[in-house]
């Protein structure tokens, strides 16, 4: 007898197919500590020399790398990537006309 798995379809973001609060700011903070975390990996820096950049202990290091980012604000990792050599730009545009409110999102170049 085989069980039926239910398939679903997701989002795109994990925080908001679980429903949690925030969900959103989650994802982006998310986006942003690997973003950090490749950096610090091409760079070839161990946990010790990115927390003396980023201005940190190495246990906040090791925390943001395994995306514990409870304590971690947006500003904050804005900051991080700016210590990192990375620029980091905000655009305000309007909301898609499908959706009732604007969003929040991370890219990349």
């Amino acid at each position: 007898m085989k069980e039926e798995i239910e398939l679903y379809h997701s989002s795109g973001n994990v925080f908001a197919d679980l429903e949690l609060p925030d969900a959103e700011e989650m994802q982006a903070k998310a986006l942003l500590s690997i973003q950090i975390h490749d950096i610090i990996k091409r760079r070839h820096l161990t946990q010790a020399q990115a927390a003396e950049l980023l201005g940190i202990d190495q246990p906040k290091v090791s925390a943001l790398i395994r995306g514990r980012l409870k304590g971690f604000s947006m500003e904050r990792l804005f900051h991080f990537l700016n210590l990192l050599g990375r620029d980091v730009q905000i655009v305000i545009k309007p909301k898609a006309r499908s959706r009732q409110l604007g969003s929040l999102r991370v890219a990349a170049a």
